[in-house]
């Protein structure tokens, strides 16, 4: 790849990026607003970026789930896709599992820095995080063979605990003696600790998510195809990382439905082969086959056909239906907002696919004063920018 293709290639993932990020803020005031009408009542031909309110609900049929929210904010989806962005970030542009399950329970568990709405495959994956730890300690103190008191051991795994969240394999023993050192002189009860860490780590299941078909499974992929982009591996690092909170066969199988059609796009593939390619990866082709068909983009009409909740089943035939007939960035938000539903969910594919097809500016690309309104936007589109730069080098040591 030369300099100038290189560079093209890199613009393409940022405006990408950016895209899903811009895509979501735009869609969330009538997010989980089921009703076409009324939201073509509420928000007429250019319903983008309305601030939240409980009112836009009080007709037809919908849950208002953001509550606080202000315009320009995102949704619990590009939340998400921002803790697997900070990961990948961290470590080099490679998917490092215990570093993204650790930053995802971090950030969407007590304490953590979200606030808002949680859906059922982030509640039930935190569940199961703090499961299969429970499980891995028990494990691990059945089969220490020192003689402790119940506070030794107690007091053990609260010194472990904070070292196997954060490291693993080799990188235990010595932060964990030290540690238990400052409590504890004797080399028996500082080997046991290093016993119940080296044993919690082996436990730990990198299969943590909800078995549960809904868009979560995919609406976190466009930091990942970016990271991965042409690569061999991006099909088995897609799978790896839905089932850290979609750890569900179908649902893995849309995945890499979703995950085709953005290589393809990242790429700078043409819009028809990446539908197609896409396509032969999809539990229900046909459905989408269908939603491609025609020529008229009709956002409430694909809706009606194929369905407008957060189930993949339904929204994936509705995201190819807008992303093959829209002809611009701005006419796909705003068809997928007019369909209704989960359009935030949606979003999180339309946004980077129409994005990498057209860019930033112009008629067709993602509208400056767009990127302007979302909140935060140049921390968030600093880092898209900076992980799109990592060097390929240190990328592929790190994997």
């Amino acid at each position: 790849m030369n300099h100038e293709s290189k560079s093209a290639h890199r613009s393409r993932l940022v405006s990408a990026l950016a895209g899903g990020w811009v895509a979501d803020a735009a869609s969330l005031g009538l997010h989980w607003l089921y009703d076409s009408e009324r939201i073509l009542e509420v928000g007429g031909q250019t319903p983008e970026f309305l601030p939240p309110r409980a009112d836009y609900f009080t007709k037809g049929f919908g849950y208002f789930a953001h509550e606080g929210k202000l315009a320009g904010d995102v949704s619990h989806y590009a939340a998400a896709t921002g803790v697997l962005s900070d990961s990948l970030l961290a470590n080099a542009g490679a998917l490092d599992i215990r570093d993204y399950q650790r930053r995802f329970r971090a950030f969407f568990g007590p304490g953590g820095q979200w606030r808002g709405f949680i859906d059922n495959p982030t509640r039930i994956t935190l569940d199961n995080l703090n499961t299969i730890e429970q499980t891995a300690i028990e494990h691990a103190r059945a089969t220490t063979t020192a003689v402790l008191t119940d506070q030794q051991k107690r007091v053990l795994v609260q010194k472990v605990l904070p070292y196997t969240r954060h490291l693993t394999g080799d990188q235990l023993a010595d932060p964990v003696r030290k540690a238990i050192s400052l409590t504890y002189k004797e080399p028996d009860i500082q080997a046991a600790g290093i016993h119940l860490a080296e044993t919690i780590d082996r436990e730990l299941k990198p299969e943590s998510g909800a078995d549960d078909l809904q868009l979560p499974a995919v609406s976190k992929l466009a930091p990942l195809v970016a990271c991965y982009c042409g690569d061999e591996t991006l099909m088995a690092m897609t799978e790896a990382a839905v089932r850290v909170t979609n750890h569900n066969d179908e649902a893995v199988a849309w995945a890499r439905c979703a995950a085709t059609l953005l290589d393809g796009l990242f790429r700078g593939g043409s819009l028809s082969e990446a539908l197609d390619a896409a396509t032969r990866e999809a539990p229900d082709p046909k459905s989408l086959t269908n939603a491609c068909s025609g020529t008229a983009l009709d956002g409430p009409g694909a809706g009606d056909a194929y369905g407008r909740t957060c189930y993949l089943h339904e929204a994936m035939p509705v995201i190819f239906h807008v992303l093959s007939h829209a002809r611009s960035f701005t006419e796909a938000v705003r068809a997928n907002i007019h369909c209704g539903g989960d359009s935030c969910g949606r979003a999180s594919i339309i946004g980077p696919a129409m994005a990498a097809l057209y860019g930033v500016g112009g008629e067709r690309g993602i509208p400056l004063s767009w990127l302007a309104r979302v909140t935060d936007a140049p921390r968030i589109f600093a880092g898209f920018e900076a992980m799109v730069n990592l060097e390929s080098s240190a990328r592929s040591q790190a994997r």
